[in-house]
């Protein structure tokens, strides 16, 4: 019988799910099993799961009130399949790094420190915590990797991570950090495997419009700014966040509304953004479904293409111009209509779509005589979560 190759797991947990993905720790990596348990905290937490020959997906109910219950009930059910007996590592994508600039073993020392961050970013890093000490638990022998959506960021210039706030706070680490930077990272050596001499020397813009949204401005390969601030709240309006508000709106609030700072906290990150604006929905799908017959919807779905067409501007200026504009992310993907809105009036920039090519999500959706080329790439952060944790173990084995 053939030996089973060294096998990673890969885990992506978010605000009410956890992603998972089983790799053979070859190159190319090959992924194996994968799927995601979606719905913690709610009734009806289900595991839905596919397998790496294409079989159809199967679903299993479990009881998950928290992420660490999903992931100790993910745990008895991974360790009943064959392939999970070859797991020699595990790779988390953590959402909050600091100034971490690379992925990083799971120690004692990072795990306390990641507990001392954790009020920089109360909706993921305390669920993030939960998942990797559910594993250290079951199998504290299991190596696992830190991967920070932070890291991407570091080579940002000072300038672009300066909040104008009294200087005091700086030294406290309140500053800009930048987010989705293991998809930012994807998207780059994708674009890169694609042939586009902008990854590595170039201007480009990557666009990620998912639930979070956010763009980030890179030039030769490093980000030099991204919208996203000290937390994931800041930057475009998006799916329940409110994106960038004025900061007289919270006293102002307080003093009108009585409302207090759990309160706005929970009203800008999770009542806000189309759901706010739309009182309908969160999911593009459902507001562009709409939008011809609500107006709410149509002024949400307006709000967020002006907004991207805004930053867009702002950041080919910040490059100095602009060679490619990657869009991914759920909506940046599969939205053809609002890609187009988003680029409309951007000849400016050399910004010209090809139609035809955009309605089919093609890779490439600008005509052949735009100056700026325009893709459109599937990120994936659980392949880069394993490439990271390959990375990291063939770096240990050569030192």
């Amino acid at each position: 019988m053939k030996p089973a190759h060294a096998r990673i797991l890969t885990i992506n947990g978010g605000s009410s799910s956890l992603r998972f993905a089983l790799y053979e720790a070859v190159k190319p990596l090959q992924r194996g099993l994968y799927g995601i348990v979606d719905r913690i905290g709610l009734s009806g937490t289900n595991l839905v799961f596919h397998e790496a020959n294409g079989n159809p997906q199967a679903r299993r109910e479990l009881i998950a009130a928290d992420h660490k219950s999903a992931a100790n009930s993910l745990l008895d059910w991974l360790e009943t399949q064959h392939d999970f007996t070859s797991v020699k590592t595990v790779g988390h994508r953590v959402v909050h790094g600091m100034k971490h600039t690379e992925p990083e073993i799971v120690t004692p020392e990072l795990l306390a420190e990641l507990h001392r961050i954790s009020p920089y970013d109360p909706d993921h890093l305390p669920r993030e915590i939960e998942l990797i000490e559910a594993f250290r638990q079951r199998h504290p022998q299991l190596p696992q990797l830190a991967c920070f959506d932070t890291a991407f960021h570091q080579s940002m210039p000072r300038v672009a991570k300066l909040l104008p706030i009294p200087r005091r706070f700086d030294a406290k680490g309140i500053q800009r950090y930048g987010f989705h930077g293991l998809s930012y990272a994807f998207l780059l050596e994708e674009l890169d495997r694609l042939g586009d001499p902008a990854a590595k020397t170039g201007r480009v813009i990557l666009a990620h419009l998912g639930n979070g949204v956010s763009l980030a401005a890179v030039r030769h390969g490093k980000s030099i700014d991204t919208s996203m601030g000290f937390t994931p709240t800041a930057g475009l309006v998006m799916s329940t966040r409110s994106g960038d508000l004025d900061p007289g709106l919270a006293p102002y609030l307080a003093r009108t509304e009585k409302m207090t700072t759990q309160q706005f906290y929970k009203m800008v990150n999770h009542e806000s953004g189309l759901l706010g604006v739309s009182e309908t929905s969160s999911d593009m799908r459902d507001l562009c479904a709409i939008e011809a017959t609500d107006v709410r919807a149509a002024e949400a779905v307006a709000l967020f293409c002006y907004q991207a067409k805004k930053w867009i501007g702002a950041y080919a200026a910040a490059l100095g111009g602009l060679d490619t504009l990657v869009f991914a992310g759920g909506i940046g993907e599969n939205a053809p209509l609002v890609r187009a809105r988003i680029c409309e009036g951007l000849g400016i920039l050399g910004i010209e779509l090809d139609a035809p090519r955009n309605a089919k999500n093609s890779v490439k959706i600008s005509t052949d005589a735009s100056r700026v080329t325009v893709r459109v790439i599937r990120t994936d952060e659980e392949l880069m979560i394993a490439r990271s944790v390959l990375r990291s173990c063939t770096e240990t084995t050569a030192q």
